[in-house]
This record gives C-alpha cells, structure tokens and sequence, in this order.
C-alpha cells in the first residue's frame, strides 16, 4: 500500500473503495462508499410528485401520496396504442405522466366522438372505482404516452380509512361531468363554422399571446367538433383567408380575438 497515494480510488470486483492516508504516512484506512439513492426510491419519488401534480391528490399528506405511489402500475403507451376499450372489466382509474390521452366513443356507424382529451397531471376513468360495469369508452394514446394505473381494490381501501379522498374525487369527477355538459352544448351549436368559433373563443382566453395548442392532430379535434377533418380544414381555411387566425401543424394562431367573438355572436343571432 505505500505507494498508492492519498484519496486513490479502487475498483475491486466491482466495488468502489476509498481510501485515506488517516493512519499516519504510508498507512491508509478503508472508508465505505458514499451511498446512492436506490433506483426503487427514486421511482417512488417521482410517482409521488406526480400525484402531488394532480388536482385529485392535492393537499393530501405524503405519508397518502406514499401509500399510493407504492401500488401504482405505470404503463408505456406508443402512439395510437389503446389503453382500454369500451366495455372491458375496469381495472382502476388514471393518471397521465406524460403525453395524452384521447378518450372517445364510437357509434353505430363507426363514427368517433372524442370526449376529452387528457393531459399531463389529469386523472380520468375515476368512476370505474364505484362501478361494476366495465369502462364506458375507449382510452387511445394520441401520442407516445405514459400513464399511472391506480387499481381499484388498493385504492378503495385506502378511500375506507380516508373519506376525504373519496370527497376530493366526487369533485373531480364533477369537474368531468362539467366538461360532457358543456360538450354537449357546444354539439347543439348549427353548424361547424360556429362549433369552431366557440371553441377558438373559449381557448383563446388562456392562451399565451394568441396560441392554442391543439389536442393531437386536426383529426381529433374535428371529432371532439362532431365533423370530419376535412369540412374542419375548410373552415380554419376560410377564417385564415379573412386574417382572423394562422394555422399550424400542432397550434391555431388567433390575431383577432374580438372580431373571432363577434362573429360567433352573429352566427349564434345574438347581435
């Protein structure tokens, strides 16, 4: 050992050794290795930040969000990949980490109607916890995804010993209700050209200097507007051809957002 020099670091059958010059000069002690979070710990970090992204679990303690990050089965969707389909026996609800999720039906005729899409930190599928029934549409990736499965014998457990969870989703699942009514009354609404505007008008009050992102492709929300994707490609067409928005692969550009309201004031006959 006298010539190895103070601090010199070993591999010796895989392992990392430090040693020190401690024990006076030329004599050197052996120090264990730093410790490193293991891999597991790390995943059960991450899983309970992302619970403690979702409106679902806000406020909750994080010896909770613990507790459920434990049983949680992520699942790695690549795009168009279903998650469920209408029907199938419902194994608990989810949770989107990353990505989107199109939940949809599809009618008699195979026409698709898309219900929402759900977005990185939103919950869906949660009344598969209260329901015998299978799940009441169909879950497809829009694109390459990763959702968080929370199975329902686990979390109904837990929901027993906490009634606040079970509150906390009663709302949420109010706030999904919220967004089938208003979809609903958008549906009702004559014709596309104004389906579209509403929609550009409701979007465009939160979006950041006029850009709205759009969930997916055109092709999904042409079936969240109820139309076909080329009726909607007219429609932005001629409202581009009027300088009212600009259009792009994956965003719609509003530059006048009043002259959008007024004209869908107009076409709903009320100015």
């Amino acid at each position: 050992m006298k010539n190895i020099s103070a601090h010199q670091l070993f591999c010796a059958g895989g392992t990392v050794i430090f040693w020190r010059d401690t024990a006076g000069p030329g004599r050197f002690t052996r120090r264990a290795m730093p410790t490193t979070p293991r891999s597991a710990d790390l995943k059960l970090t991450g899983l309970t930040g992302t619970l403690r992204c979702c409106q679902l679990f806000t406020g909750l303690p994080p010896e909770d969000l613990a507790a459920i990050a434990s049983f949680i089965l992520p699942l790695h969707l690549a795009k168009a990949d279903y998650l469920f389909h209408e029907g199938e026996p419902a194994r608990g609800f989810y949770l989107v980490q990353a990505g989107a999720i199109n939940v949809h039906r599809v009618n008699a005729t195979g026409k698709e109607q898309v219900i929402h899409v759900f977005r990185s930190g939103e919950s869906f599928a949660e009344a598969a916890l209260a329901s015998r029934t299978g799940y009441p549409a169909d879950a497809r990736a829009v694109e390459a995804s990763t959702v968080l499965l929370i199975p329902k014998a686990p979390m109904l457990d837990l929901i027993g010993r906490r009634p606040d969870l079970a509150l906390r989703m009663l709302g949420s699942m109010s706030a999904h209700l919220r967004v089938l009514v208003g979809m609903l009354d958008d549906l009702t609404l004559k014709d596309v050209e104004t389906r579209l505007l509403n929609w550009l008008v409701k979007h465009g009050r939160t979006a950041q200097a006029g850009v709205i992102k759009l969930p997916g492709t055109k092709r999904v929300l042409a079936a969240e507007l109820g139309t076909s994707s080329e009726t909607l490609s007219r429609t932005l067409a001629r409202l581009r051809d009027r300088k009212l928005i600009n259009v792009a692969a994956k965003s719609v550009t509003v530059h006048d957002a009043g002259a959008l309201a007024a004209l869908l004031r107009r076409n709903l006959g009320e100015s």
